[in-house]
């Protein structure tokens, strides 16, 4: 079924954005909308090159989305970096050649980036590292590839962050990276060279990364808004956002619905574009943090082939899907228009699998929970805390799973997946 062809879905665009810890599935429902919508581009709209979007074509090929948006495979359709994306040229430039050997005749042809957008370097991802390594038992789950290095050094020293920008400005670059290998070395109480390579190894590669991608301006992706059908492929979770998230096992990166809703209004298209919420039949995260309804029961009925463990983020947790946890999550996120519900298999490979739709919290049972308002990090820490000692309650297993979820988060259902291939995934008729 063509997506344009459904009398409830009348925008030109859509954002996708995963209600949970992220792996919802975003990378399989950005490609299947892709390929129903007649959309040409994906928008990147926040993090970098942690995420890890999966993908599998009927065909059997396989990749795992990181900076290139997950329409990748679907002939034609193009990937644009936003000004609220982490480049990492590095990753970029790994990605590329897989996407190469897997089919994608020249994908950095097919790529434009926002000049304005921060880069990620080896010396963030080496910082990172090192504070995350010094945490110890109390680690945070951090990917461990520089992304709130980035975030937080940008945010210090505004004026010296490396932006894309700059990578095509060698003696521009080269100052700006000198910085902040000294800067972070000097944080850290450690020689320079423990950091990384000299800066002099890292201009060769920024300076082909410029040469082969566009850079573009701020009025870029209004001309693309204008012309073409655009889905918006967000990254990680709403759970893990840095302003809702149960802090402190966070993201540095707004992970809701508000830089796509931003980049939007910019073009004038504020509300022509669908909110589609991503949640998977089981409920997930990797590394520590609450997971509240997690069932070490669930590990080997439920295998994970694209989610191992971690060396930086830790396990793989898998828990019975939490109405409680993404009902908060829709809240943080302003709502949302419709559900793709993914990983609906689940049910049938784990007979033990339910839906929780109330907690025991804090000495009495609740089903929802109240967003913590910005900058509070000390009620996002009780928050936290109390989650961390939370128990799961009204447990039930529906009949019609699906159903259930929609009914629990009161949202209609758009897709639902029951595999990883493209046709494993179905728009529904309106109910």
């Amino acid at each position: 079924m063509n997506i344009r062809q459904r009398d409830d879905v009348a925008q030109r665009h859509a954002v996708v954005v995963d209600l949970g810890f992220g792996d919802a599935g975003k990378g399989a429902t950005v490609d299947r909308l892709c390929r129903s919508m007649g959309a040409t581009t994906v928008v990147r709209f926040n993090g970098g090159a942690q995420a890890a979007h999966n993908v599998v074509t009927d065909d059997g090929r396989h990749h795992t989305f990181a900076q290139f948006g997950s329409g990748s495979l679907v002939p034609g359709v193009r990937t644009h970096l936003s000004r609220f994306v982490l480049v990492d040229p590095l990753a970029l430039a790994a990605e590329a050649r897989h996407l190469g050997e897997i089919g994608v005749p020249e994908p950095f042809q097919a790529l434009t980036v926002d000049r304005r957008a921060l880069v990620t370097t080896p010396y963030h991802a080496a910082a990172n590292r090192l504070r995350e390594q010094a945490r110890g038992s109390g680690r945070h789950g951090s990917c461990g590839m520089g992304i709130g290095e980035t975030a937080a050094y940008a945010l210090a020293h505004p004026e010296d962050a490396p932006t894309v920008g700059d990578c095509a400005v060698p003696a521009r670059l080269a100052g700006t990276l000198a910085l902040l290998r000294a800067r972070l070395a000097a944080q850290l109480g450690l020689p320079a060279e423990q950091l990384g390579p000299p800066v002099g190894d890292c201009l060769p590669p920024y300076r082909a990364f410029a040469q082969a991608v566009r850079f573009t301006d701020e009025d870029h992706l209004t001309r693309v808004l204008r012309r073409e059908r655009v889905v918006f492929e967000g990254a990680q979770g709403v759970l893990l956002d840095e302003w809702h998230g149960f802090h402190p096992y966070t993201t540095w990166s707004t992970t809701t619905f508000a830089n796509a809703h931003t980049l939007l209004a910019e073009a004038g298209a504020a509300d022509d574009a669908l909110r589609l919420g991503v949640v998977r039949g089981y409920t997930t995260r990797h590394g520590p943090g609450p997971l509240v309804t997690e069932d070490a029961a669930l590990d080997a009925r439920l295998p994970e082939p694209h989610n191992a463990t971690g060396p930086w983020q830790g396990a793989f947790r898998r828990g019975h899907f939490d109405a409680v946890a993404h009902r908060y999550a829709l809240r943080a996120a302003g709502g949302a228009d419709a559900l793709a519900v993914t990983h609906l298999d689940a049910p049938a490979r784990a007979r033990g699998l339910r839906l929780c739709d109330a907690y025991d919290f804090a000495g009495g049972e609740i089903r929802d929970l109240t967003p913590v308002p910005p900058g509070d990090l000390d009620r996002r820490q009780r928050l936290t805390d109390h989650l961390l000692r939370a128990h799961p309650t009204r447990m039930t297993r529906p009949s019609h799973w699906a159903d259930a979820i929609s009914d629990a988060l009161a949202l209609p259902l758009l897709l639902t997946s029951h595999g990883p291939r493209t046709r494993d995934a179905t728009f529904l008729p309106t109910r």
